[in-house]
Order: structure tokens, then C-alpha cells, then sequence
């Protein structure tokens, strides 16, 4: 019986020492990043120009529903999938590195970004998720002509440097994306359906969060100054206001 507890706890002990051992290899990388959670609000008020166009006759994009009774005002409301449409990005005092890699898949008639904030120089992959080929192509950008991606294929363009480019998809007309080259992001996010975030810095310094909203900023930027790296900001209670006024409807 005592070699056996003696064996067991000699496991325990392993287990113990591997947990930990675990635990210091990820500990870097987490103590190296603050954090900075806060929240949106307001976005109910925002309107895609994409429903503005499909509305148009030369459009060609009808439909014919009957408003269902059983169904509120409020839910019958056209209102953004934010976890897709809202981008919320950290802007630093001073021009940033480019990112790393960061991947869109392009399915069921529209990216899984539909504006996106990075500095210059930061390459985007564009993935297509959807069982027939996509022809993306940017609008008056030179590094972005239409070129077929074919089913599982995938595609990588670099942003060329500051501005809004807009890019759209010569089969599926409906398909619209905004990215936007701005040099001071120094982090990316998106929001939960409840419309909070949570952003990750490496280096202290005097940031400033702005949501991005079909490729053009929303709402007041909300300062954010970090210290250091331990810092945990919580700016939930300060949240920022993208809209405040519904935008008119598409009839």
C-alpha cells in the first residue's frame, strides 16, 4: 500500500510539474499583451449602402414579401451583422508595422470581414468557402484585378498604402468589402453580438480605439492609454456610440 501511494503521488507529482511547465510556455505570451475591453453601442442604427443599392430597379435585385404580423417593428428593422461589419482597431500616436497574415473567407455572398482596418503592407487571404468560383476585383486598384478563385482556392493581395479600397466580386454582385490602410492600427477586433470587444496590445503607449463601419469611421474615438504591458483596461462603462439616429430604410 505505501508503494503504491508513493507511486501515486510521484504521478501527481509529474502531472503537477508538467502542468506548470505548460503553463510558463504560454505565460509569456500572455503577460506580454494588454488587454483593453469595451463595448459598442448604437449599431442597430447603421445601414449597409449595399441594401441602399439593391434597392435600385438597374439593381435588378427584387424581392416580394408580405411583412409578417407575428414578427415586431423592431426585429423587421434591416440592422448589420456586427461580428462581420464593425471593425474596432487600437490607433497609435505613430505609424505602426504591418500585421501579420490575416485571413477572409469569402462565402454565402459576402466576406466573413466586411470592412477591415491595417496598416499599409499587411497581406490579406482571401479564402473561397463556396462550392463555385468568385472573380474579386478592387475598385480603380491597379494590385486587384478580377481574377477567377476557384472553389477551395484562395487568393493574397497586400494593401498598397493609405485609403479606403473597395473591393466587390464580378459574380456576385452583391458581394462588398472595404479595406482600409491606415498606418497607426496597432490591433484588430471585432465585437460579440452584444457589441463587446476585446483588443490586444504588445507595447505600452497613448492608443485611441475608433470602430470602422463600411469603411469609414463611426462614432468619437475613445482614448486608451496604456502603461505597460500588464495593464487590463476596462472602458465597458465608456462605451462607444457608432450611431444615434436610424438611418433611412431601403422600402
Amino acid at each position: 500500500m505505501r508503494r503504491t501511494s508513493k507511486t501515486v503521488l510521484s504521478r501527481r507529482a509529474f502531472g503537477a510539474g508538467l502542468g506548470a511547465g505548460a503553463g510558463l510556455l504560454v505565460l509569456p505570451k500572455t503577460a506580454a499583451a494588454a488587454q483593453i475591453r469595451g463595448r459598442i453601442t448604437g449599431h442597430q442604427n447603421l445601414l449597409n449602402p449595399v441594401w441602399s443599392e439593391l434597392k435600385e430597379a438597374a439593381s435588378h435585385s427584387y424581392t416580394f414579401r408580405e411583412p409578417s404580423p407575428t414578427v415586431s417593428a423592431n426585429l423587421r428593422r434591416l440592422f448589420p451583422y456586427i461580428p462581420m461589419e464593425v471593425c474596432l482597431v487600437a490607433l497609435a500616436a505613430s505609424p505602426k508595422p504591418k500585421l501579420p497574415e490575416y485571413s477572409v473567407r469569402v462565402a454565402g455572398g459576402r466576406t466573413s470581414a466586411m470592412t477591415l482596418v491595417l496598416p499599409p503592407g499587411t497581406p490579406i487571404k482571401f479564402n473561397n468557402g463556396d462550392p463555385f468560383a468568385h472573380r474579386l476585383y478592387g475598385v480603380d486598384v491597379a494590385t486587384l484585378g478580377a481574377s477567377e478563385m476557384r472553389p477551395g482556392a484562395s487568393r493574397l493581395w497586400t494593401v498598397p498604402g493609405p485609403g479606403i479600397f473597395e473591393i466587390r466580386d464580378e459574380l456576385v454582385p452583391s458581394l462588398k468589402m472595404w479595406v482600409v490602410g491606415e498606418p497607426r492600427v496597432a490591433a484588430v477586433a471585432f465585437p460579440a453580438l452584444d457589441g463587446a470587444f476585446t483588443l490586444e496590445l504588445g507595447e505600452p503607449g497613448d492608443y485611441s480605439i475608433q470602430a470602422y463601419f463600411a469603411g469609414q469611421p463611426v462614432g468619437t474615438p475613445l482614448p486608451a492609454p496604456i502603461a505597460n504591458a500588464a495593464v487590463q483596461l476596462n472602458l465597458v462603462g465608456s462605451p462607444i456610440v457608432v450611431a444615434t439616429t436610424p438611418k433611412k430604410e431601403a422600402p
